[in-house]
């Protein structure tokens, strides 16, 4: 696996821009590549300026994550469960991680995919599932645009403001994704909610916003 992940960063390390984008896709369509490892590194790489700055960094980043779940997602709703069946073991997927994110859809509904943005490994594989439940492709998509920008934009961030030093903190980060991650989500999920009850306590305002 660590191996796997190595690679990955070499990819972006030779290749700037063009293996960032191929990483991000394929660790979307269910490879373990580790964006909690990659993104942090293409920030230090952008700021010893090997990738040109940190807004193009996180928006191929971002790019790569949109084509990798679109992917993801058209397979599971024009392939469904049967190509489960037969390729799933290939990226790890089976019917217990796919009833895994059922339970997500049937607690959360469509807001699950913004969660699932946040959790390993669920991550990289949730429009499969999201496809075979034939979720409205423009709900999917816009919940993994914020979800996507959110973490691929505090990973690389966290990378860009080490630069020279991310290898003294690199494992820590390794160990430590999930739980930046959850803070992450939990930081929105308050200003969401926050946002709301304004809006609901001052609906003059409200609707002169609108």
């Amino acid at each position: 696996m660590d191996h796997l992940q190595h690679f990955f960063v070499a990819l972006v390390d030779r290749y700037g821009y063009g293996g960032l984008f191929l990483a991000l896709v394929l660790g979307n369509v269910g490879l373990p590549v580790g964006a909690e490892l990659v993104l942090p590194i293409s920030g230090a790489l952008t700021a010893t300026k090997h990738l040109a700055n940190i807004w193009l960094t996180i928006g191929v980043a971002l790019a790569g994550e949109l084509v990798g779940q679109s992917i993801a997602y058209a397979v599971g709703r024009f392939g469904g469960v049967p190509i489960l069946v037969r390729y799933g073991k290939y990226v790890g997927f089976h019917h217990t991680q796919m009833d895994r994110v059922h339970g997500f859809f049937a607690r959360y509904g469509t807001f699950s995919i913004f969660i699932c943005r946040f959790v390993p490994f669920l991550r990289g594989v949730v429009g499969f599932p999201a496809g075979v439940a034939e979720m409205p492709f423009g709900v999917f998509f816009l919940w993994t645009l914020l979800g996507s920008l959110i973490f691929c934009g505090i990973f690389a961030y966290i990378g860009y403001q080490l630069g020279d030093h991310l290898d003294a903190v690199l494992p820590l980060l390794h160990r430590g994704g999930t739980l930046v991650g959850i803070v992450a989500l939990v930081v929105v999920v308050v200003a969401v909610v926050i946002w709301s009850r304004m809006r609901k306590r001052n609906p003059a305002s409200a609707e002169a916003d609108s």
